[in-house]
């Protein structure tokens, strides 16, 4: 699969083999859902938590007498059953994570850069590097089309375009091994570079 190349201000500069392993793959929306669940199940914090009975501030003093009220036996507060008393089988702090193959992982990845490129949602650019001004890079951006756009260079970012793309809204800059399936497929546009695209090729293969 061959593709155009341009720069930042828009012009050409040459085009690109694209390896059909990776971007030419029927996507699958079993797989992505798998990935996607995958990846925000291990992201979610889990520190959620409830006061059971034995944690909530109450006296544990008979509330009433045992016999002669004419109402039920209670010997405490602290009962699920009274208002502001210990939940019963609440959540607790726990890991949501789960396993998932490596296969499915990396396949998974694959369909998310295919399908960014069957919808003509995928460019490549030549090289993503600024001078460090936010607001030159805003226009450029702008000048491209790009609103919600994830760019994805080698193995390394540079500096000056990580800090100038910081404060950009909709704007996201990850180096080639933080790729991932949720963040390709939340942005509408797909920007890799040239090195970007070796580095995921020398990954995925």
């Amino acid at each position: 699969m061959k593709l155009d190349v341009i720069n930042l201000d828009g012009g050409n500069a040459g085009s690109v083999e694209l390896d059909e392993a990776l971007f030419g793959l029927e996507p699958r929306a079993d797989i992505l859902h798998r990935v996607v669940r995958w990846q925000r199940n291990k992201a979610q914090a889990g520190t959620h938590k409830v006061k059971t009975r034995k944690e909530v501030s109450y006296s544990t003093k008979k509330i009433y007498r045992q016999k002669g009220t004419g109402g039920a036996r209670h010997g405490s507060r602290k009962a699920p059953i009274f208002r502001k008393g210990g939940i019963y089988k609440g959540p607790t702090p726990r890991s949501h994570a789960h396993d998932l193959p490596k296969k499915v992982r990396a396949l998974g990845l694959k369909m998310a850069l295919s399908a960014k490129a069957l919808s003509g949602s995928l460019v490549v650019i030549d090289t993503a590097a600024s001078e460090g001004k936010t607001a030159a890079l805003a226009k450029q951006v702008a000048n491209l089309g790009w609103k919600r756009a994830l760019i994805i260079d080698g193995a390394q970012v540079n500096e000056t375009f990580a800090q100038a793309a910081r404060n950009i809204e909709g704007l996201d800059v990850l180096p080639s091994i933080g790729a991932n399936v949720y963040d390709i497929l939340k942005r509408d546009t797909l920007v890799l570079t040239k090195a970007g695209v070796e580095a995921l090729e020398a990954r995925l293969k």
